[in-house]
């Protein structure tokens, strides 16, 4: 058995040297970053079928906005984009917005002003 004094400074030594590595570790040695999960979205509950308060709630404010396209629509009534296209479509024939531009993956409407006629409803911007 060792005296105790020697014990002691074999201890002082092994924490010394311990302390030192965790400081000046680097490469494979040195501690890992953890990294985050990430961000969760949140997963949207939109309406597949429309109801009447959604239905009048366009009605209402929806001829209104200055810029018109699905995805305006599907984010302010949290509806689908089908549904919205649907709807959209719907207003254009009864005459309350007018196209400004259509392409094949995004059409963009526009409110029908009094003064503006009919007319330019259908041309390319």
């Amino acid at each position: 058995m060792l005296p105790k004094d020697d014990k002691k400074k074999k201890d002082t030594i092994k924490l010394a040297k311990t302390d030192k590595n965790t400081v000046h570790k680097s490469g494979s040695k040195a501690k890992e970053k953890k990294w985050s999960k990430g961000k969760v979205q949140d997963m949207l509950n939109n309406l597949v079928l429309s109801d009447k308060v959604t239905h009048d709630k366009f009605y209402k404010t929806g001829p209104n906005y200055k810029l018109i396209t699905p995805a305006v629509v599907s984010e302010k009534l949290k509806i689908h984009g089908s549904l919205a296209r649907e709807v959209l479509q719907e207003l254009l024939s009864k005459g309350f917005i007018k196209l400004v531009s259509k392409h094949r993956a995004q059409v963009i409407y526009t409110r029908n002003t009094k003064g503006g006629d009919a007319s330019t409803v259908g041309e390319d911007a």
